[in-house]
């Protein structure tokens, strides 16, 4: 169920208070888990002031996206809307952390169902389309540990090059406009290596695109 709430402190207010109370669990794991500092690791985090990821609503879930401030294209098919990295979210049957970053990292997600598989605990990652999701009823069928392991594998800077090469795979460029024919390697590892030594800010976006445009 997407809720209306605009903040996360209204998305916790309405939720009863045993489905709060294991929420807030997850999320306590999730900010204690969440690069701050972004790409150049001088960022605070918090609030956006820094260049990490941020907590925000998105979708009627909790979201944890790159704000515009780091990746100014946005979600490739939403540019208004930051990238998303990551979700939490009481369902009606269950709840739910939206671990998006495995989508398309399979070295990363064999990684996370080993460890995974290693806690002895049952397995409710569901993978298909455009999710990546992992389904609970208590905190107790979580491995806390291992998803906050996962999160520290994949700072700010390494999913953003994962997110070019996944679309350029998908034949788009950063900004998700097709790419011409037999421009698709050059962009991504264009885009690959900005995103390696300084991600893009809002004031050097237009540069960007119009440098990957005319590659």
């Amino acid at each position: 169920m997407k809720s209306k709430a605009s903040t996360v402190a209204a998305y916790l207010d309405s939720l009863p208070p045993d489905r709060r109370e294991a929420i807030e669990a997850v999320r306590r794991v999730i900010l204690d888990n969440l690069d701050r500092k972004g790409p150049d690791g001088k960022g605070k985090g918090e609030g956006g002031s820094g260049g990490g990821f941020v907590e925000c609503m998105q979708y009627g879930v909790i979201g944890y996206c790159v704000p515009h401030s780091v990746w100014p294209h946005g979600h490739h098919t939403r540019p208004e809307l930051p990238l998303m990295y990551m979700g939490l979210s009481s369902q009606k049957n269950d709840m739910v952390v939206y671990m998006l970053f495995l989508l398309h990292n399979k070295p990363e997600r064999e990684w996370f169902d080993k460890a995974w598989k290693a806690t002895g605990k049952k397995s409710h990652l569901e993978v298909g389309g455009m999710g990546c999701c992992l389904r609970f009823r208590k905190v107790e069928d979580l491995s806390l540990d291992v998803i906050g392991e996962a999160m520290r594998r994949m700072p700010v800077k390494k999913y953003l090059k994962d997110h070019v090469a996944a679309l350029a795979r998908m034949g788009k460029g950063p900004d998700g406009k097709p790419l011409k024919q037999g421009e698709g390697g050059t962009r991504a590892r264009r885009e690959g290596a900005k995103v390696k030594s300084a991600t893009p800010t809002a004031g050097n976006a237009g540069a960007t695109t119009r440098k990957s445009r005319s590659a």
